[in-house]
């Protein structure tokens, strides 16, 4: 850069000239109306007002102008900047609303439309069945009552009157837990639930048992090793055979519908005397498939009834065993599978279904409902 120039006439100096500051300030305002991005805007403004712009420039020739001079360009420059800087803020301010203002059009959200934030479950349809099980008889007045999967072996054999050489204590039905010195089973039935009822809670006694069993069970369509049952029992004075029947033909009915139609059949258990099993007449052909060989029914295998569960008066044993009076008391209990249930409900061809913990099966079942 050269030296004050005494002689110099600020006329002769275009960069410094009044129409030559205002016409690049007049393109500086231009480049800045053409920009339409905060992008396009910035490049403007490295063009019209960095280091490298007309104005910088400019700027840097005022020291080389006698002093008589610079007073004016320095005024000149400095306002020439100053109307580039203002009208570059404004358009900056300008754009940059604009972005925001379509930002929030494009990115808008209807916070009133329904929506999924994450995938839905469902109740797995064998839990929504034992509920639904259990609310008929708190209906009724009953209560829930739930106990531990690993038993005692008393419990679930000795004091239901299951004696040690009971088939169903040996190895082909029981599973039992080492050590075998701590006589612990996975219980075979909630009935256990039933002694811990009678031993904790005062009489009478009217409580439905629901939850998982365990025994060494084949696993196929049909049969499960880890199954879930179902069982009630009631003991109270003058309790009979006929208030059975009728606490069970109400629970059919609830469970399959008012045109169910129940039978009884003579059975035999160790914790119930008498006993009976419980069969439904087949709610698919009504009995009617039975000796017509050309309208077989798969679901009660054209036999007309379909085994439900078993049931029968409480042994006077299984009262004393739980210190109950049995010549004050009575009582009687009954157990279905609510696995079987299920299927004979919504027409399910094979139990394994139940446990692939598939949503869509349980989404099928809606819950457990027919």
């Amino acid at each position: 850069m050269s030296g004050p120039n005494t002689s110099y006439d600020p006329v002769q100096v275009t960069p410094l000239d009044a129409d030559h500051v205002e016409a690049m300030v007049a393109e500086a305002l231009e480049a800045f109306a053409a920009a339409g991005t905060v992008a396009e805007l910035k490049q403007a403004r490295i063009a019209h007002t960095g280091e490298r712009s007309p104005l910088a420039l400019a700027n840097r020739e005022i020291g080389a102008l006698p002093p008589q001079a610079r007073k004016d360009a320095g005024m000149r420059i400095g306002q020439a900047r100053g109307r580039v800087n203002q009208a570059l803020a404004a358009r900056d301010a300008e754009i940059s609303a604009a972005e925001l203002a379509q930002r929030l059009r494009d990115e808008r959200v209807d916070v009133t439309l329904p929506t999924e934030l994450a995938p839905v479950g469902a109740p797995h349809p064998v839990t929504a069945l034992m509920d639904q099980m259990s609310d008929v008889f708190v209906a009724m007045g009953w209560e829930v009552a739930e106990g531990p999967e690993l038993e005692a072996e008393w419990l679930n054999f000795d004091a239901l009157n299951l004696p040690p050489d009971h088939p169903a204590r040996s190895m082909q039905d029981t599973v039992f837990v080492d050590p075998p010195e701590r006589n612990l089973v996975l219980r075979t039935h909630t009935s256990p639930v039933q002694v811990r009822s009678l031993l904790d809670r005062p009489l009478p006694v009217y409580v439905v048992c629901p939850g998982r069993v365990a025994r060494a069970d084949e696993y196929d369509a049909t049969h499960l090793p880890v199954f879930h049952q179902i069982e009630g029992l009631a003991v109270d004075e003058g309790l009979t055979f006929g208030h059975l029947r009728g606490t069970l033909e109400h629970f059919a009915r609830r469970m399959f519908g008012d045109e169910t139609v129940i039978r009884w059949r003579p059975s035999y258990f160790p914790f119930t005397e008498p006993s009976a099993e419980v069969d439904l007449q087949c709610f698919v052909c009504r009995g009617t498939s039975v000796g017509d060989p050309e309208h077989p029914c798969r679901t009660c295998r054209s036999e007309g009834w379909i085994e439900w569960g078993g049931c029968g008066v409480v042994n006077p044993r299984v009262l004393e065993a739980a210190g109950v009076d049995s010549s004050r008391y009575s009582g009687f209990a009954f157990g279905m599978g609510v696995d079987r249930t299920l299927m004979f409900r919504n027409n399910a061809e094979d139990m394994r279904d139940m446990i692939q913990g598939d949503v869509r099966f349980s989404r099928s079942l809606v819950g457990g409902a027919r």
